[in-house]
This record gives C-alpha cells, sequence and structure tokens, in this order.
C-alpha cells in the first residue's frame, strides 16, 4: 500500500464506521428507485422487465461508492442543522452513482473500450446484449435527473435547479464525456502532462469534484468554503485517476475487478507510461496533501469523512 504523508489528519475518525450506515441508505434508496414500478411520476406505466433487470445489474451489488460517499460527507461538512438536505442529499448520492453506472456500461461497450469485465462480473453488454447495455444506460441516465427532481415539497424547487445544473455539467460535453471523447481520440498518441491532466479532469474528475459540490449545495456553504471543497474535489479527482493508472500495472485483474493492463494493452496515454510509477506514486501523494490543504482553508468544522475519503482513494490496496 502507497504511505500517505497526510494521513494523520484522519487518524481519529474511523471511515469504515462512518460509511457502513450511509452505504446501507444508498443501497437500499438505489434498491428501491431502480425498479420497474418505483417512480412516482412513471402514471402507472410499469418499464420492460429485461430493460429494469440490465439497469438493476449494472447499479446493484458493486463498486465502491465514492461519488455517494462524497456527496454525504460534503453535504455533512457544511451541514448547520441536522436532518436538513438530507433527502436532497440522499438523493444527489444516487443520482451520482446512476451517471457513473451508466458511463461505465457505454464505456464498456465494443465501440468504446470493448471491455468484458466490470466489478468482477461480465459487463452489461455480455450479458444481456449490446442493444440493451446502451438502452440501460440511457435509461439510468434520465432516472438519475428524474431522483433530482421530486414531484412533492422533499427537496426546494432551487435546491432541484441547482443539483441538475451540477450534474449535467459534470457529466456532459465539457466534463465526463468530453473526456472520455479526448480519450478515444488520444489511443497510440503521445500526450503532455497538461494535456494528460486535462483529459482525466473532465474523464473522471469531473464527476468526482461535482459529487462534493452537489453535497455541499444540498446545505448552505458560504464563498470560502464552496472554494476550498471546489479544489479539494478537483485534486481527489484527479488523484482518483492517478492511482487508478498506477493499479492498473501493479494489481490483478480479481482485485481490481475489471481487466488489469487493459489501457497498455490499448496504447491509451496513462500517468505511468508518461511519469514512471515512481512519480506517479508521489504525484498521488502531492494531490492527496493538496485535498487535505483545500480542507483546512474551508473554515469547515467536521470535514473528518472528507479527508478520510481522500486518503482512501490515494492509499487503496494493490
Amino acid at each position: 500500500m502507497m504511505q500517505s504523508q497526510a494521513s494523520g489528519a484522519s487518524n481519529a475518525f474511523v471511515l469504515e464506521a462512518w460509511s457502513v450506515s450511509r452505504l446501507d441508505q444508498v443501497e437500499r434508496a438505489l434498491q428501491h428507485w431502480v425498479a420497474a414500478d418505483a417512480s412516482p411520476q412513471s402514471a402507472g406505466h410499469a418499464a420492460p422487465a429485461a430493460l429494469v433487470e440490465a439497469m438493476r445489474y449494472a447499479v446493484l451489488d458493486g463498486g465502491k461508492r465514492l461519488r455517494p460517499l462524497l456527496v454525504l460527507a460534503a453535504h455533512e461538512a457544511v451541514q448547520v442543522e441536522p436532518g436538513v438536505g438530507c433527502e436532497a442529499a440522499l438523493r444527489a448520492a444516487c443520482a451520482v452513482e446512476l451517471i457513473h453506472a451508466y458511463s461505465l456500461v457505454h464505456d464498456d461497450m465494443p465501440c468504446m473500450d470493448n471491455d468484458v469485465l466490470r466489478r468482477g462480473k461480465p459487463t452489461v453488454h455480455v450479458r444481456f446484449g449490446e442493444a440493451t447495455a446502451l438502452l440501460a444506460g440511457d435509461a439510468l441516465q434520465a432516472l438519475a435527473f428524474e431522483l433530482l427532481t421530486p414531484q412533492d415539497d422533499s427537496v426546494a424547487g432551487l435546491t432541484q435547479a441547482r443539483l441538475c445544473g451540477l450534474l449535467a455539467r459534470a457529466a456532459g460535453s465539457a466534463g465526463m464525456a468530453g473526456g472520455q471523447a479526448i480519450d478515444l481520440a488520444s489511443v497510440g498518441h503521445a500526450l503532455s502532462e497538461s494535456q494528460l491532466r486535462e483529459m482525466h479532469q473532465l474523464k473522471t474528475g469531473a464527476l468526482l469534484q461535482g459529487s462534493v459540490v452537489m453535497g455541499a449545495q444540498c446545505g448552505d456553504p458560504d464563498a470560502q468554503a464552496l472554494t476550498a471543497l471546489l479544489d479539494y474535489g478537483s485534486a481527489v479527482g484527479l488523484a482518483f485517476q492517478v492511482v487508478d493508472d498506477i493499479l492498473d500495472v501493479t494489481a490483478d485483474s480479481s482485485t481490481l475487478g475489471k481487466t488489469a493492463g487493459k489501457d497498455a494493452d490499448n496504447n491509451k496515454p496513462t500517468y505511468v507510461s508518461l511519469m514512471g510509477l515512481e512519480r506517479s506514486k508521489a504525484y498521488a501523494q502531492a494531490l492527496l496533501i493538496q485535498s487535505q490543504q483545500a480542507l483546512q482553508r474551508s473554515g469547515l468544522a467536521n470535514t473528518q469523512a472528507l479527508a478520510a475519503l481522500a486518503d482512501m482513494v490515494v492509499n487503496r490496496a494493490h
């Protein structure tokens, strides 16, 4: 395991204990909302069973749920009164996970990365066919925005609009989808460090940063806190991809839950191919320190969970 230079900030905080109840809440909500008859706005029309099965296969029973945890941790960091904004935060946590799941379904398809293993099981297009996989991804994306716009009074209209805007920007052409387009266009080409950083800030970092900001916007952060959380999210988002590149060459497929060594096999530019393994590890540690410094600038008292999540991202076992 890569040793953190900043892990002391979260030593008194036990991330696993904090995560248990949050993850249980997220899992139960996803189980309920990713279902044929769960939508309160479905007007009695059930979704096709085969499509729902593929959607549930893509989302449930797998994944680290990092993005939902970032949403909930950021919300707790800015929360003034217990319970305030919790419904919005839970919906936002599930929405970002649905967007993440849809992106994996599409990225794994033959027209993109053509991968056969995800979260330790066959990818959705392998299990259900390409057409159903494509539709499942589309439906998961739509459901994410449906979750953010409940028709009752559980989430204020202004908060709904802010969350939808943040998620759309993080997932769209200037975010995750744009980064994936750059990634596909970069196969076999040498990228500079700044070009590689830009690609990963969009492809991976935008949704991770967006998760932090969405969580914060379920509360009422001041300008200082919001700016610091943006910086924290940016550092964590980039660190996640740096470590992903490291693990792609140091871990096996059973550990990763996806095909190891795929980037090298496909001649994709990575931090390891550009900087080497040791420099990449050092860069990940530097980004961890940047994230912790951002939390210190936030002026927020309850940032232990965010600090611990950043440490977890960088110091994942391999």
